[in-house]
């Protein structure tokens, strides 16, 4: 039998991209939540005058606030430390692990019901919101979902780690200690874990969520203003980490 949820860890990586941040944890810690959760942004490198700011906010706000240079002298990006971190800790409170990054804005329902959701579904893997520009398109990373709003349905495709959660039984069965370090876009590796451990993913576009793309990472915007020079930095830089 599996037991429902017992609660949910959000958390949101972070680095600089201060302003965009701010809205995205203003959203969360005033989000109408019923089910006990605890918030942690994890701080990968911000400069000092961001840091600031973030350790500002958190007493503000009431989140836990881990600056990841108190855990590693690895640079920037350390995605994967926070993945495992986060992992770990979900498995051992029997939380949802609940990832909403740095460039989207939630809804006041929407972590709520993405709880409700995935807690309806024994077979869930993965809830993901749906990502919508500030009209209300559906836009990067889910355009192949188009003509699908308003639904609940499996996603045969991987669901982005935009604003998704991700269920106890599924975290105790793929140790994320087992993803290549070497290699980025976790998001997709884990996804395709799910139906390899009889599990499903789910895409939820009855709950929308503003996402500006890779705001969290500026320099990604080249990808839609100059596509180039984008993959030329991806592939001679190795930027594209995350």
């Amino acid at each position: 039998m599996i037991l429902p949820m017992k609660c949910l860890h959000i958390l949101t990586p972070v680095k600089d991209s201060i302003d965009f941040t701010l809205e995205t944890i203003k959203a969360i810690m005033e989000s109408n939540i019923t089910v006990p959760f605890t918030y942690t942004v994890y701080n990968d490198f911000s400069t000092e005058e961001n840091t600031r700011k973030l350790e500002e906010a958190s007493r503000t706000y009431g989140f836990q606030l881990v600056n990841l240079a108190d855990l590693t002298t690895h640079p920037s990006p350390n995605y994967l430390l926070v993945l495992q971190t986060a992992q770990e800790k979900a498995i051992e409170a029997d939380a949802g692990m609940l990832i909403v990054e740095s460039d989207v804005v939630v809804k006041k329902d929407t972590l709520q019901k993405l709880y409700d959701g995935a807690s309806e579904r024994k077979d869930c893997a993965i809830a993901a919101a749906v990502t919508v520009d500030e009209s209300g398109e559906i836009n990067y990373p889910y355009l192949h979902a188009k003509g699908n709003e308003g639904k609940i349905y499996a996603e045969k495709k991987h669901c982005s780690f935009c604003c998704s959660l991700l269920t106890p039984e599924f975290l105790k069965s793929f140790d994320f200690h087992l993803l290549d370090p070497t290699k980025n876009w976790y998001d997709v590796t884990i996804s395709h874990e799910a139906p390899k451990k009889g599990f499903q993913n789910y895409l939820f576009t009855t709950l929308p969520v503003w996402h500006r793309p890779h705001g969290s990472r500026p320099w990604k915007q080249l990808k839609y203003k100059n596509p180039l020079k984008y993959y030329w930095l991806k592939y001679t830089k190795g930027l594209d980490k995350i």
